[in-house]
């Protein structure tokens, strides 16, 4: 499984809207996406307008390739590519330990 970590920040004083469409866009887009087991989104709490978007995919290719290449990419981001400040920062993950 790979974690997708995506570091987002956004325009000030959106928060509430942007969670609003960030919730849209994982339930009725991403939730779409061939190999996407599920996700999670943290707000931070010293930098209000920063959250950190976590999807896990069976595979690298399911994000990359599958997803990144596919209409639902253009969907998501026009669901919630407004609100960003500046480009995302994406990287992967692979687990290596975890508690039980």
């Amino acid at each position: 499984m790979i974690l997708e970590v995506a570091d987002l920040r956004i325009a000030p004083g959106q928060q509430a809207e942007f969670e609003a469409a960030m919730r849209r866009g994982l339930e009725t887009v991403i939730a779409r996406a061939r190999g996407m087991k599920g996700w999670k989104v943290n707000r931070g709490v010293e930098s209000a307008e920063r959250y950190l978007l976590m999807v896990f995919w069976d595979t690298l290719d399911d994000h990359t390739v599958h997803f990144r290449g596919s209409p639902l990419f253009a969907e998501w981001r026009a669901i919630v590519g407004p609100f960003f400040a500046e480009p995302p920062r994406v990287e992967h993950f692979e687990l290596v330990a975890k508690s039980s």
